[in-house]
């Protein structure tokens, strides 16, 4: 896959986004200049071209469902096959994402708005597909990235219950309408997780403290998503021994590697 970019007018570029913010008001927005139609949120239309032998894999699920884990087994994995692989984590994976992402799972940021959670994480990740993800597609790499656009929906759509639409649309303008080619995702209850945090006996962090219900919610949300798109997202039990999950997956993209 190739990228061709064109350098660009800044103050013509300046001009275009003033514009484009301008649309997003009507003129009953004057009292309340913050009420905005996500129907006029300006989405770039730039998709991107075919990947050629580049291929973007994720991995989803709730804490401790054993994601993080499976994603570096396959990293492993694919270095010991001398294939080019790029891994990343979200929120996080550059210097700005971290520093966002050390916000986002303070402790001590619990009076944290919904809304301001979901931004900061969107800003996160324009950062990371800007930075790392699309210009390591652009060179034909492996991306193995542990989260990506279906957590906000998960949990923040379903878990917090901001807008389904919103949240759709704002991983589309964050992330220039970029998906991964397969989604693992692992699925794995609340209760169970809990277990599993309990074991660990370390100090949670902001997120990881929510209540069984919140996590209720996302695992819903999560299994939502895997029946809208059963193509792209694979659901793995997470119970399941982690040599055999791992099995489970190499089988699933093994195809995909041989075409490279």
């Amino acid at each position: 896959m190739r990228f061709s970019y064109k350098i660009r007018d800044r103050g013509a570029d300046r001009q275009k986004h003033t514009s484009l913010i301008q649309n997003c008001f009507s003129s009953q927005d004057i009292e309340n200049p913050f009420r905005i139609d996500p129907g006029k949120i300006p989405i770039p239309s730039n998709r991107l071209p075919d990947r050629g032998t580049a291929l973007f894999i994720t991995f989803e699920g709730i804490d401790y469902s054993g994601k993080t884990t499976q994603a570096k087994m396959l990293i492993r994995r694919l270095r010991q096959m001398e294939m080019p692989v790029v891994y990343v984590r979200e929120p996080g994976g550059t210097k700005i994402s971290e520093a966002i992402r050390d916000i986002l799972l303070d402790h001590r940021n619990r009076e944290m708005h919904p809304h301001t959670e979901l931004l900061l994480y969107m800003a996160a990740r324009s950062q990371i597909v800007q930075e790392i993800i699309k210009p390591a597609i652009q060179a034909g790499k492996v991306v193995v990235c542990d989260r990506y656009i279906d957590s906000s929906v998960a949990y923040q759509g379903y878990g917090r219950g901001i807008d389904l639409e919103w949240v759709h649309r704002l991983n589309d303008f964050a992330t220039e309408h970029l998906k991964p080619d397969i989604t693992f995702l692992l699925d794995l209850s609340p209760e169970r997780a809990a277990e599993r945090r309990q074991r660990k006996a370390r100090r949670q962090d902001r997120m990881e403290s929510e209540a069984l219900e919140f996590y209720s919610n996302i695992r819903k949300g999560y299994r939502k998503l895997a029946e809208a798109e059963p193509r792209r997202v694979m659901i793995l039990d997470a119970e399941l021994p982690r040599d055999q999950i791992h099995q489970q997956i190499w089988e699933m993209i093994k195809p995909g590697l041989s075409e490279r």
